[in-house]
């Protein structure tokens, strides 16, 4: 059974969903659809695509299937770019179908409105194993907890968990080595969180560490990269 979580309306119009339960948002309330452009789009995707143009497939790990929103603006890069994309993502709390089917993400931008179907489908999907969702995006997601995931070699790691200190457990040094570990040479690690521990713990773990421009409403968000 999934967590109570309520639907808010952000600061640039979409949605994101407020849990109760940790008194915290899915995403930023300046803005998810900037947020999730801006540092896992923009700072992720779009500088591992211009340092390996031509590697290919490019293999992302998302911490935090939560709302879809990564893995659908993903998957629209990735058709509209024809670069092939495979993608696993984690979650232990799925959304309930009530939920998913009323979040607005596909309206935000109407210039990628004919991609809105894969939104729902990316939802609906089963659990626990990989399908080919188009020519250019393959995903598997997985209901579990990061401490239980199995990691595959991962060229891009998208780290949506929540915040350090609402979920500690999620940003200690063990399980931030479990993530690197499985980092391919020349990954890259992109997260909205810019705490001074993070930092220290990542480049500890053997990561060239950047504090780039944060998302609206954030002075600084986090990228490192994998020697």
């Amino acid at each position: 059974m999934g967590r109570e979580v309520k639907i808010i309306t952000t600061e640039d119009g979409s949605h994101s969903l407020y849990l109760p339960e940790l008194k915290e948002s899915y995403h930023s309330f300046h803005g998810a659809y900037r947020e999730s452009i801006h540092v896992f789009m923009l700072y992720g995707l779009e500088a591992w695509f211009m340092r390996n143009p031509d590697r290919f497939p490019i293999r992302i790990f998302e911490v935090g299937f939560g709302t879809g929103l990564n893995a659908w603006l993903t998957l629209v890069w990735a058709e509209q770019y024809k670069v092939p994309v495979l993608y696993h993502s984690i979650e232990p709390f799925p959304l309930e179908k009530e939920i998913f089917e009323q979040l607005n993400y596909t309206e935000v931008d109407t210039t990628i409105y004919h991609y809105a179907h894969f939104f729902k489908k990316l939802h609906l999907s089963p659990w626990d194993q990989g399908l080919v969702y188009s020519e250019y995006f393959n995903m598997k997601k997985d209901q579990t907890t990061l401490e239980k995931a199995v990691l595959y070699p991962s060229d891009l790691v998208f780290y949506d968990a929540f915040a350090p200190k609402k979920q500690p457990e999620l940003w200690t040094k063990e399980i931030l080595d479990k993530v690197v570990d499985a980092m391919n040479p020349g990954g890259i690690f992109v997260t909205y969180s810019a705490t001074g521990k993070l930092k220290r713990d990542l480049q500890e773990l053997g990561l060239t560490v950047e504090t780039l421009p944060g998302p609206p409403g954030k002075n600084e968000m986090v990228r490192g990269t994998k020697g």
